[in-house]
């Protein structure tokens, strides 16, 4: 890989690390797991791996911005997470700081500079 192209691609995930963490308060508004989270992120176009999406979730659980829970009703225990009242909060101001943003994005590539 060149060095442009691995510069490159550290923007890009750059820009998609923060849109992750937006998408992730915002689905587990309702509870979920962590291959399940993967899965809807995937069909939603979010780019992620579990080698990124677990550690966020932690982080995140432990920034106070997500609960958790562990189910055992099922053969395999699995840890289901939850957006909490302070990651809702997170969530509202990330959004629409995100349509700000993108405004001024659109603003720029449509040549309205003023």
């Amino acid at each position: 890989m060149s060095m442009a192209s691995k510069e490159f691609q550290n923007h890009l995930q750059e820009i998609r690390r923060g849109t992750i963490v937006l998408a992730c308060l915002e689905l587990l508004r309702e509870p979920g797991y962590g291959y399940g989270l993967l899965e809807d992120l995937e069909s939603l176009g979010f780019a992620a791996d579990g080698n990124t999406l677990y550690p966020l979730l932690r982080r995140l659980e432990k920034q106070g911005f997500l609960s958790s829970e562990w189910n055992t009703d099922e053969s395999r225990p699995r840890k289901f997470y939850r957006t909490s009242p302070e990651g809702v909060r997170l969530s509202e101001t990330l959004s629409t700081e995100w349509r700000a943003l993108n405004e001024a994005i659109v603003s720029l590539t449509e040549g309205e500079q003023s």
